[in-house]
């Protein structure tokens, strides 16, 4: 084990590791984040992550150090549908190579940094890095890459050696916080569900129509494929009467408002929209469901978060799956229409965030005898 720095704890010292893959678990995280700076000012927050920090700006309040470190990299991707499980396995094949050096070299670095404690949404490098170095450490998310990579890679050979070691690493955190919905994890022990995470934005659609000049029962569907390439061929999407588009990648339409030039952070925009076009990932669903506003989702083809995620969501807002090839052709109708058909759900009600700063709070003070 290695001892990690000293120094006098006139502040609490908090290191965050978040995945890159996608935007997901930074928006799962910062909620959290920003509770604990409202409960604690003088926390000093250290992040480390490769989700850009123009990306994490938006969503952590206040100043805090940005260190470009990825220990993760959850699936290789060959969009933000399909996972490349071959290339992800042998990448996981090459961290583990020599596990045991990879965790020592990754507990140097952390000790070096000298945390208090090290909050990860959801490297399990980090956790077992942060165990051998002595420090202790929470998991927060609504899955975990070794059931991820299981589900994909189990056939590969090898893979039992490489999911034991995960399992390990997300064994060794103090605690596995699971906003739901969430994945069962049933084989982590140290496992506590608690409520659903969600920034839930401020509806500003009287705003919105005044900005762009909208007029009429016009309905707004904003396009949030999350933080990896997916191009849609959108300009030869046809025009439909009555419907405006919000892009958040770019991509452009006739019939386009310029969600860019909205003036309002992601969260307003969403909560202030008809409809959200994605797919099931925990960030946007979360946060339409804290609105109740109406998503039309793509599936991923067998990501196991999904099922999780759709049975929660069915309950809060109103859902219908598009399929691929009508998404790429623009064929919304029928989808549209079956969205408006259905009644109305009941929003979810969030909180997660405070119940996880609870938690959290707890064992920092319980670390420092405060």
């Amino acid at each position: 084990m290695f001892a990690y720095a000293t120094r006098q704890h006139k502040h609490m010292r908090l290191l965050v590791d978040i995945s890159p893959h996608g935007y997901g678990h930074l928006s799962q995280i910062a909620p959290v984040v920003n509770e604990l700076r409202r409960r604690l000012p003088s926390l000093e927050l250290l992040i480390r992550t490769t989700v850009p920090r123009k990306q994490v700006a938006s969503r952590v309040e206040g100043a805090f150090a940005y260190l470009e470190h990825a220990p993760d990299f959850g699936m290789e991707m060959a969009s933000a549908l399909e996972v490349r499980a071959e290339a992800s396995f042998r990448r996981y094949q090459a961290l583990h190579q020599d596990w045991d050096a990879v965790v020592a070299r990754e507990a140097r670095a952390v000790a070096r940094l000298a945390p208090d404690l090290l909050l990860g949404n959801v490297p399990y490098l980090s956790l077992a890095a942060a165990r051998a170095a002595g420090v202790p450490a929470v998991a927060l998310c609504s899955l975990n890459w070794a059931d991820i990579f299981w589900h994909y890679c189990r056939g590969f050979s090898g893979a039992d050696a490489i999911y034991a070691q995960m399992q390990e690493a997300y064994r060794s955190a103090e605690l596995f916080l699971q906003p739901r919905p969430h994945m069962p994890m049933g084989w982590l022990d140290n496992r506590r569900s608690i409520a659903p995470i969600a920034l839930r934005g401020q509806c500003r659609r009287e705003e919105l129509d005044a900005r762009f000049g909208l007029e009429g029962p016009e309905r707004l569907v904003l396009v949030a494929m999350g933080g990896m390439p997916f191009t849609l061929p959108t300009e030869r999407w046809p025009r439909l009467p009555g419907v405006r588009w919000l892009f958040t990648s770019g991509e452009r339409h006739p019939d386009e408002v310029p969600v860019s030039e909205s003036g309002m952070s992601f969260a307003d925009v969403l909560a202030s929209v008809d409809v959200v076009l994605t797919k099931p990932g925990y960030g946007t669903f979360a946060e339409a469901g804290a609105c109740g506003v109406d998503v039309l989702y793509v599936s991923r083809g067998g990501w196991p978060e999904e099922p999780y995620l759709l049975e929660w969501l069915r309950a809060h807002a109103r859902v219908a799956e598009l399929g691929r090839e009508r998404l790429l052709q623009g064929d919304f109708t029928g989808a549209l229409t079956t969205l408006a058909e259905m009644p109305r759900r009941r929003a979810a009600v969030a909180g997660g965030e405070h119940e996880a700063t609870e938690l959290i709070q707890g064992l920092l003070q319980k670390t420092l005898n405060y």
